[in-house]
């Protein structure tokens, strides 16, 4: 394996500067100028810095429409997604159209069965659904490829509002309103809105027509804010870019998350994960509870993580809850025995060569390539797609990707060069999926790695880690930490990292699988731990760390979270 360049993020030191004289604090000063931000207030803006509602294309027209169902009383079903971002948007939906006096229901498509998003499958369902069937199906984070499905609907004599933030393909589909900041000719700033944006942002120009109508009292209505947890959690486990708006949006549900004021199945979800609400940070909600969510949809029925976040009951929230957990931990014993697979089949020699990584096995499951493909992009550093057995004759393919490729335009070129051995495809720049001719697999494999080398202008990839450089060892701290921890940091907006040198004092292994270190650097000694990682290392290392606040025994102290650690030179 290459190891991987070590690359310290550059910081512009006016931008530095000039945040510091604004009151910022020396070190967060430096890490915003290092991820481009160029005006502090965003950082911990409140609701009023939100993007407004009315910039979003059709919100105002799709609200209107609602409006006029709700008057009718028609019957509305939410047609759902089936990961975190799509459970998440279809409570929001329910809860907030509820509030409003709507006569709503939802459907989530299997995706063992009726594949992905709004098909004609899925408008059978529609059709069939016990409460009789709908007058207006509402797509959340998804529909803006079922050109099909929304024809079929119209054509069952139900009318359609698509809800999504995916690209679009060359055609829209033919509903009444669509309602997407990617769609062609929405100006709207935050093309990173999350699924779950979206329909908050609805509910908000639903909520404010409803107030023109004279149907509401002037700013009476539900507290749409009380649903900022579940925006934040879909948001955050989505993987969208946490620009200022999205930052904005996960600050306000981590708020009300750390005073309690959260849903029930969120209260159970980070109790189930051995997670402290009271602390809550980004990462909780991307490595703990979304896991939680995600897991429903990608071994069974996403609804049970939907019902979960729709239950007001504590108990029966906890229940719910344990089911979610105890189908995520079937989830991780799969993905490691389909990752060790995936590592295992790799030939070493023409990895090495390749731009890109695919990978797969007739045994494998659906649900869980997308996480084997992401741990590939990880390892290699490089876009990576793993694929499954789907229907007879097809192959169900996950990707991910890193900065310089976008996997979505790959997959277009690749669809245009190799004609009709993609069946269909879609996503974003950094996640995609697609439908593969089965015999077409070596072929596609071929393609793929060329379509990369075009895109992206290289023809191999080596892995790189971005880092803040060193940190200064007067913020080698728990005060510090928890400064840092107290941030908002994700995808786009990294969470920082460090890189320095250390004599390694102590070592040992916890559980046989975690390395526990006793570091020094000059003067300072502090306790350090790598997570998944039993191997010994020198007396003297080189590491790539985040800084943790670890509280035990009623003591706070700093930790270092080792992500990566190779041999250096003394460092005395």
């Amino acid at each position: 394996m290459v190891p991987p360049l070590i690359q310290a993020r550059a910081a512009d030191p006016a931008r530095v500067a000039a945040f510091i004289r604004q009151g910022t604090h020396p070190l967060m000063a430096r890490l915003w100028a290092a991820r481009g931000l160029d005006d502090p207030a965003t950082a911990a803006a409140g609701w009023g810095a939100m993007i407004p509602p009315d910039r979003l294309t059709h919100a105002r027209h799709a609200a209107e429409l609602l409006a006029d169902a709700i008057a009718r009383n028609d019957r509305l079903l939410i047609v759902a997604d089936y990961d975190c971002d799509g459970a998440t948007a279809c409570a929001v939906a329910l809860r907030g159209l509820r509030a409003m006096g709507a006569c709503v229901d939802f459907l989530v498509p299997n995706r063992f069965e009726t594949g992905y998003g709004l098909s004609p499958a899925v408008v059978e369902l529609a059709c069939a659904h016990p409460g009789g069937k709908p007058d207006l199906l509402v797509t959340v984070d998804n529909g803006i490829a079922s050109l099909e499905g929304v024809a079929a609907a119209r054509a069952a004599g139900m009318a359609v509002i698509v809800t999504d933030h995916h690209l679009p393909g060359e055609a829209l589909p033919d509903a009444l309103a669509i309602v997407n900041p990617n769609q062609p000719g929405c100006g709207f700033p935050s093309k990173d809105l999350a699924g779950v944006g979206v329909m908050f942002y609805l509910l908000l120009a639903l909520r404010a027509v409803l107030r023109e109508r004279g149907v509401l009292a002037a700013n009476a209505g539900p507290r749409l804010e009380q649903l900022a947890d579940l925006l934040a959690l879909g948001t955050v486990a989505d993987v969208v870019r946490l620009d200022a708006n999205n930052r904005l949006l996960v600050a306000q549900g981590l708020k009300r998350i750390r005073e309690g004021r959260m849903q029930a199945g969120v209260r159970a979800l980070f109790a189930v994960s051995g997670r402290e609400a009271r602390k809550a940070g980004a990462q909780d909600l991307g490595f703990f509870l979304g896991p939680r969510i995600n897991a429903a949809g990608r071994l069974a029925d996403m609804s049970l993580g939907i019902r979960c976040l729709l239950e007001d009951d504590e108990g029966r929230a906890m229940e719910l809850a344990r089911e979610l957990d105890a189908m995520n931990s079937r989830r991780r014993d799969l993905e490691s025995t389909m990752r060790e697979q995936a590592l295992a089949s790799i030939d070493a020699g023409a990895q090495a060569r390749a731009a890109s990584v695919c990978v797969y096995q007739q045994d494998w499951h659906q649900g869980v390539i997308g996480l084997v493909a992401s741990r590939l992009k990880e390892t290699y550093g490089r876009p990576a797609l793993a694929f499954a057995p789907a229907d007879e004759g097809e192959l169900r393919g996950s990707g991910r990707s890193i900065p310089e490729v976008h996997l979505r335009d790959v997959l277009d070129l690749v669809s245009k060069r190799l004609p009709e051995a993609i069946l269909k495809f879609g996503g974003h720049a950094m996640a995609a999926g697609l439908t593969l001719r089965a015999g077409a697999y070596p072929d596609f494999v071929e393609h793929f790695d060329q379509a990369v080398r075009r895109l992206s202008g290289r023809e191999t990839f080596e892995p790189r880690i971005d880092t803040d450089g060193s940190l200064e060892s007067g913020y080698l701290n728990a005060e510090v930490a928890a400064m840092l921890q107290a941030q908002v940091w994700g995808s786009g907006f990294p969470a920082p990292v460090f890189h320095d040198t250390f004599r390694v004092v102590h070592q040992r292994l916890l559980k046989d699988r975690h390395l526990k270190l006793y570091l020094e650097r000059g003067a300072q000694r502090i306790d350090a731990i790598w997570f998944n990682h039993d191997a010994p290392l020198p007396e003297h290392i080189e590491a790539v760390y985040r800084l943790e606040r670890n509280e035990w025994g009623g003591r706070a102290e700093a930790q270092l979270l080792i992500e990566h650690a190779r041999g250096a030179g003394r460092t005395d």
